[in-house]
């Protein structure tokens, strides 16, 4: 039987290694692999380029990578609340491509898809499309936009099995399971590991085929990026 589980987070990254490509699953502080991240600071490996909607905010996940400059580039929709990252892109320390959001996702499905490129208007007329080819569809100019892959895209879901079929929870869902599908080497954390034929193959959300590696994390804080109430 297929078995595709390894112990923890540090042997999930073996391999990761200094100016790798990585995607990162999650959506600011939502859905992110926490367990992954720690790891990738103490591995301490450089010159990334990350794949990630945001770096979240500066004392925790992706950010924490920006305060140690491991990261290169950022492949990104938004800078969010992070003032480092902010800092960074403004001085010109830190390589950043923003892209629009639904951009940035079908570029990361269409990397899982094996399709090389596709065209989108968003972002025809601005500063996105500088340096792109454009090309008119029934009176409407569309910009060709190129598929994303990474060598390891670092996920996180909700309920796991050994053989790497995953569920996500709500909005955590996000970004990651088109992100599980671009990673040369796809590594998923679970917060409930099952054995193989446990969960609904009904409501499997990325199919094992797409995983290499699966662990069970463990202390997760599941942030919130801002909290809003009433007095």
């Amino acid at each position: 039987m297929i078995n595709k589980v390894v112990p923890d987070a540090q042997a999930a990254l073996a391999g990761v290694a200094d100016g790798m490509t990585l995607m990162l699953g999650g959506f600011g502080l939502c859905g992110i692999p926490e367990n992954a991240l720690a790891e990738l600071l103490l591995l301490g490996v450089k010159n990334l380029t990350c794949i990630s909607n945001n770096a979240g905010v500066d004392d925790f996940g992706i950010g924490k990578l920006l305060q140690t400059k491991q990261v290169r580039k950022m492949i990104s929709s938004y800078v969010g609340e992070n003032a480092e990252f902010e800092r960074q892109l403004l001085s010109g320390e830190l390589e950043v491509e923003l892209i629009p959001q639904g951009t940035l996702a079908e570029r990361c499905r269409a990397g899982g898809a094996g399709i090389p490129a596709f065209y989108t208007p968003a972002g025809y007329g601005t500063e996105v499309g500088e340096g792109k080819e454009s090309r008119e569809f029934n009176g409407k100019m569309y910009l060709l936009e190129t598929a994303l892959r990474a060598d390891f895209a670092l996920v996180k879901a909700w309920r796991g099995d050994t053989a790497g079929n995953l569920i996500y929870r709500g909005t955590a869902r996000n970004f990651n399971p088109m992100m599980a599908t671009a990673g040369i080497i796809t590594v998923a954390e679970v917060e409930e590991l099952v054995p193989a034929g446990e969960l609904d193959p009904n409501q499997i959300h990325t199919p094992g085929i797409f995983v290499q590696r699966i662990f069970q994390g463990k202390d997760y804080e599941k942030r919130i990026e801002q909290r809003t109430v009433q007095a």
